[in-house]
């Protein structure tokens, strides 16, 4: 039996004092300080929360380990108090869309993750036989573009893909994850300088996603199928997914640190790690995806971590068409969301439930991940609110070290990430453990 303790522990939505006692990885009980073994770890106050779970992450492994692989991202979210991460069906090569490259990707966990992880599926043209087997190992989510995803391996889906796939979802209770923009231009943007990001901006409208989501729900009441809107960035279709929920239709949607601390009118022209698809809109926009999340018809908040090669954000060339677009920051997003959360009097119980419990439901890890009670794994953030940093380029874990943050200061120190019990990462020595004791989710 193992224990460890602190004046502040997040549990059952209050903060409290107390000592967690866990055994192989398991939380067996939660007692007041006084009653806690001799040999507990004492954090002092220290804040205890549950490990975040971040259920959107591009790892890019195989295929395009120079942009991302298992080994550093795994690290960059351990870093950050994530003990769970769900992969994304691209930019991998092979992409996530058939069993035999789910085969393919778990080979390349051995000895690499850092972090527990889990795939999501990949649902694209004429691969609706490759679902069922998906599902029978495990897969419970698959992601959709209705738009170019800028990878040719992974075709967007059109309206007869999706109404192929989703009755096999909902027979097997998946839920399909959704890209959701549809170009409703007549005819191609082309701008007058491609520096400029307020063109970048006109050219991806709220339009596009307003038209995809609608066209989602739709599907969804049609099929009966559960659909997840990913990254949501336009805030004028928040009432359209609260409509959707009012009336029984199963829809969740997510956001990302991005649109929650970045505004479009303050990026800079040029500068490729702001670019990301849907784009980052302007304040007015921010505040109401705040109060989205805050009434809960935008579920949580995860990272959407695109990383690529820096060659690739064409930063020199000041080309925001040509740059990939994503954003990278893995590593930084309970610090950016704790420090916007107190501009907002928001607090930890927001937090725990925005970045921890509610990821959780999308992958069916409910009852084991996300929240410090018995039963559930001893997964833990061992961090300090108070304490501010400077996000600085040394630092960062990730393979590319470029961000949208860097030299940001942010709220929220880190000390130690502890999984099923085991610190896998402590701040003071700046190191990991031996040997990384990640497991692949089923």
């Amino acid at each position: 039996m193992k224990a460890i303790c602190s004046d502040r522990v997040f549990i059952e939505g209050k903060i409290i004092s107390a000592a967690i006692l866990f055994k192989n990885g398991i939380i067996t009980d939660i007692v007041q300080t006084q009653l806690a073994p001799k040999d507990c770890v004492d954090y002092g106050n220290l804040m205890i929360i549950p490990g975040l779970v971040d259920t959107h992450v591009h790892i890019n492994e195989p295929g395009r380990t120079d942009w991302e692989g298992f080994n550093t991202a795994t690290q960059a979210a351990a870093a950050g108090g994530i003990t769970t991460v769900i992969d994304m069906p691209l930019n991998c090569i092979p992409v996530t869309t058939t069993l035999e490259a789910v085969k393919v990707k778990k080979t390349c966990l051995a000895n690499q993750i850092w972090v527990d992880i889990g795939f999501h599926g990949g649902v694209i043209p004429d691969n609706e036989n490759e679902l069922l087997p998906m599902m029978d190992t495990g897969v419970n989510s698959f992601k959709a573009f209705m738009i170019d995803s800028g990878i040719d391996e992974f075709p967007a889906s059109d309206t007869a893909t999706l109404d192929n796939a989703m009755p096999i979802l909902a027979k097997g209770n998946a839920t399909l994850l959704v890209h959701a923009e549809l170009d409703s231009s007549t005819s191609k943007f082309i701008p007058k300088d491609n520096a400029s990001y307020q063109e970048f901006l006109v050219s991806r409208p709220d339009d596009w996603e307003v038209n995809a989501i609608t066209e989602i729900i739709r599907l969804s009441k049609k099929h009966n199928c559960k659909v997840h809107i990913v990254h949501l960035s336009s805030a004028q279709a928040i009432k359209l997914i609260q409509q959707a929920q009012d009336i029984g239709i199963r829809i969740t949607a997510e956001t990302c640190p991005h649109y929650l601390t970045l505004s479009s009118d303050s990026i800079p022209d040029g500068d490729g790690r702001f670019k990301c698809c849907p784009p980052i809109r302007d304040d007015n926009n921010q505040n109401d995806l705040w109060i989205g999340l805050e009434d809960g018809t935008i579920d949580f908040i995860v990272s959407d971590h695109s990383p690529c090669t820096p060659a690739l954000k064409k930063l020199e060339e000041h080309n925001l068409w040509e740059a990939w677009g994503g954003i990278s920051s893995l590593q930084f997003g309970l610090s950016l969301i704790w420090t916007a959360i107190q501009k907002r009097d928001y607090g930890i119980k927001h937090l725990v439930k925005w970045m921890c419990e509610r990821p959780a439901h999308l992958v069916n890890l409910e009852n084991i991940k996300g929240k410090i009670a018995k039963g559930y794994q001893a997964d833990f953030v061992i961090w300090n609110p108070e304490a501010k940093h400077t996000i600085d380029k040394k630092d960062i874990l990730h393979k590319s070290k470029l961000s949208a943050y860097e030299q940001h200061t942010v709220y929220g120190v880190v000390e130690q990430t502890i999984l099923r019990g085991e610190v896998i990462y402590d701040r003071k020595i700046e190191n990991f453990k031996s040997k990384p004791i990640g497991e692949y989710l089923v």
